[in-house]
């Protein structure tokens, strides 16, 4: 098996200024690595981490979530199995597709979108991170689950200080302790709120899963915080870095942006795209429940095992020209890109698959409406050019654009 010193380490300057250039390596000659500082196996071929994603044969577990997770959220779904996932997948699940999604949060999408869209589209410039990705997100999960809005910055502080702690591969203890105290705080604001929604539930989320039941079964008052926690975090993140994404790639891409503006039935394939090419998390772990042999080697029985997703959507194996970015590439289906058939890895797959995808979908394409919209000949800011930071989690943290104003 390959040792790690043949690649890139994953904690170093150099990796997180060009991760892809060490993948390439990673695939070709060293598939499987044992990582020493994350005490994790590294796995990078499509094939590899698709098999640990679907996990057909009971071979890894999500146990690893208990010292990952736990600390910042509790005990959350990610970390079930059987019929208490099962059941508890049941409960949250219905809010984020059908009918649900279509007549309650649609609204919601379009209202937030197009609130903060406003506050800008007369400007002429705008940095799209700061003004739009960052806020977007956040303010929809909010206002879904009847919270304040005004308390959109202490939102952002915690699912910041959640995601740096999820992406602590080096163990920083001031890390480490900014991550815990925000599962205090965020249980201290959230449980008071959630008593009350019992008491008199209203047509919101956090009020549907206050009162939703399933086999008898009912969500506790830690549950109910702990899904929200994962939610804000989860939901924030990674959708405020496809936003950035997907522009980035498609300012960068001319030609391609002329014709989602030309035709909006593209942005779900640009979106899509942008998953496979720049996928907002990088790393998923699992934990090997067996001895389980993947390419380059063999992992143990309960060992952490690392995904790395921006690796194995650049499989050469699997994507042709994986390198680059084209919405229009005919080896990534659309149809299926927002389900636990996609075959792109950004959602992972199978039974925890991101139970948020449709959701991410939705706000993605009415956001890339919207703003196409407000900002038609919008190009990048003289002489920029967006760069990508972070491991775990990757995306612009600037995005500057010119466009001619338009009125509200």
């Amino acid at each position: 098996m390959a040792t790690v010193q043949q690649v890139p380490d994953i904690l170093s300057p150099q990796f997180a200024a060009d991760p892809y250039s060490a993948y390439r390596v990673m695939r070709e000659s060293a598939p499987l690595i044992w990582h020493e500082p994350t005490q994790s196996y590294l796995v990078s071929r499509y094939q590899d981490v698709e098999r640990v994603f679907k996990d057909r044969e009971g071979a890894f577990t999500t146990d690893n979530y208990t010292w990952q997770v736990e600390p910042v959220h509790g005990r959350t779904i990610l970390q079930l199995s059987g019929r208490e996932h099962a059941v508890r997948r049941a409960l949250v699940a219905p809010a984020f597709r059908g009918r649900d999604l279509e007549e309650h949060f649609l609204p919601v999408i379009e209202r937030n979108s197009r609130e903060l869209v406003d506050g800008f589209r007369d400007r002429g410039a705008v940095d799209l991170v700061d003004a739009y990705a960052t806020r977007f997100p956040v303010n929809v999960i909010a206002d879904m689950l009847g919270l304040d809005k005004a308390d959109h910055d202490r939102f952002h502080r915690w699912y910041t200080a959640v995601i740096d702690f999820l992406g602590n591969l080096s163990g920083d203890p001031e890390v480490a302790a900014r991550g815990e105290r925000t599962r205090v705080e965020f249980a201290e604001y959230m449980f008071p709120i959630i008593r009350e929604r019992r008491r008199n539930p209203g047509d919101d989320l956090l009020s549907k899963l206050c009162v939703a039941e399933v086999d008898g079964v009912r969500m506790s008052d830690e549950d109910i915080k702990a899904f929200c926690s994962l939610l804000l975090a989860a939901g924030g993140e990674t959708t405020d870095k496809a936003i950035a994404g997907i522009f980035a790639n498609l300012l960068t891409h001319p030609e391609q942006l002329a014709a989602v503006r030309a035709d909006r039935s593209l942005i779900p394939k640009a979106f899509a795209e942008t998953l496979r090419y720049t996928p907002p998390v990088h790393m998923i772990m699992r934990q090997s429940a067996t001895d389980v042999a993947l390419s380059g080697g063999t992992i143990p029985a309960g060992a952490t095992v690392t995904c790395l997703i921006g690796a194995a959507n650049r499989d050469e194996a699997r994507y042709r020209d994986p390198d680059r970015f084209d919405i229009h590439r005919d080896d990534l289906s659309t149809g299926n890109a927002f389900s636990a058939a996609a075959d792109h890895l950004a959602f992972a797959l199978g039974r925890h698959f991101c139970v948020g995808a449709l959701l991410a979908k939705a706000e993605v394409e009415i956001g890339v409406g919207q703003l196409l919209d407000a900002m038609p000949d919008v190009r990048l800011a003289d002489g920029f050019d967006p760069v990508e930071q972070g491991v775990f989690t990757r995306g612009p943290k600037s995005l500057p654009v010119t466009f001619t104003p338009v009125a509200a």
